[in-house]
């Protein structure tokens, strides 16, 4: 989990985060709220950034919370109370998982309001493709694709597996509709909003196209989950990219946030609390992978071993299926990274089962 020793970071608001259908300023025209989800990670933040486009004044949305009646209702609350009466105008998403796509198309709707320009949605080319493509796929077909893959790498509960076929409607249901109309978020972009200049970072690893908000003005960085606290962002290989090598292209993308952060940058990240201290943040992170990336290169010296064989070895607690999941996407990062490094061998048995082996 890469969890940090706390006095490595500082937490300007201390314990207080906002309630559920209000927000906390974090600085002048930024505020930040939260929604829940029903998973063990139970919250996402979100950001209101105020904003004026072609003379209309009005908010900037950063992120939107899954599909569901609850977000909705806490979003209701926060259009009646804390908005001052404007209008959102945009809704910026950082990358396209249910959190913070989810209800992008609402939204959107919610305020495009006649005789007005339409409320947008902006995102990375890639992470809308995704997203498109996921919120539509046959879901038969895709439960089973994914069942497939970890039976590939291993996992052989067949109570787990069969829960898996079953989840192949899970980000449809999450995200049931993505825009299909959007505005390009790309590396480099400069945005203009409500006076400040927000540059647009792209990171990999984690999304397709991520992309995080740095304003140098205000000193603050909206993250997405690209570099959260208490948590390590989740770095998956899924069946859609089966021979996928995400590691090495999420820690490229925390050398290059090292490398442009300004050392005060207060982070505003996707889960958890905002915080100072990035650089040590990635430091963490950075020792995290690579202890873990030894841990398996011991635990494939004496004989070959699967993905969900090393689930033990990177994860010392009991994970329920949403985090079974992601858990061993996870694993088979860190093996590929391993495998396509030339320090593990992969080998497919008789019984189609791929197996890790140091050379």
């Amino acid at each position: 989990m890469a969890k940090p020793d706390d006095s490595e970071l500082v937490y300007p608001l201390g314990s207080e985060v906002p309630a559920t259908g209000h927000t906390l300023q974090i600085a002048e025209g930024v505020r930040w709220l939260r929604m829940g989800l029903p998973f063990a990670l139970d919250h996402i933040n979100l950001w209101l950034l105020r904003d004026e486009i072609d003379g209309r004044a009005g908010w900037t949305v950063v992120d939107c919370g899954i599909a569901s009646k609850t977000t909705k209702a806490a979003w209701e609350q926060i259009f009646a109370d804390e908005l001052d009466g404007l209008p959102v105008l945009r809704v910026l998403v950082t990358h396209m998982h249910p959190d913070h796509l989810g209800l992008a198309a609402w939204l959107c709707q919610r305020w495009s309001l006649p005789g007005q320009p339409e409320c947008r949605l902006w995102i990375s080319t890639t992470d809308w493709a995704v997203g498109h493509i996921a919120s539509g796929r046959n879901t038969d077909e895709s439960g089973e694709a994914a069942a497939t893959f970890f039976a590939s790498h291993g996992l052989s509960d067949e109570g787990a597996l069969a829960k898996v076929k079953a989840r192949g409607s899970y980000y449809a249901s999450l995200v049931p509709e993505v825009p299909a109309q959007y505005r390009r978020l790309k590396d480099g972009q400069t945005l203009d909003i409500g006076g400040h200049s927000w540059r647009c970072i792209a990171g990999y690893g984690h999304a397709p196209e991520h992309i995080s908000f740095l304003c140098d003005e205000l000193g603050l960085l909206i993250a997405g989950d690209m570099l959260l606290p208490r948590i390590s962002t989740n770095v998956s290989v899924f069946e859609m990219e089966p021979e996928g090598n995400p590691l090495p292209l999420f820690l490229a993308s925390l050398e290059r946030l090292a490398a442009e952060l300004p050392a005060e940058t207060l982070v505003l990240p996707s889960h958890g609390r905002p915080f100072r201290g990035a650089h040590r943040r990635i430091a963490q992170l950075e020792r995290h992978h690579d202890e873990r990336l030894a841990d398996l290169l011991g635990a494939c010296a004496a004989a070959p071993i699967t993905a969900a064989e090393v689930l033990p070895v990177l994860f010392d607690r009991v994970l329920d299926l949403h985090q079974t999941t992601f858990a061993m996407g996870e694993a088979i990062a860190h093996l590929h990274a391993l495998w396509l490094s030339g320090r593990l061998l992969r080998q497919r048995g008789a019984d189609g089962i791929w197996r890790f082996v140091q050379p």
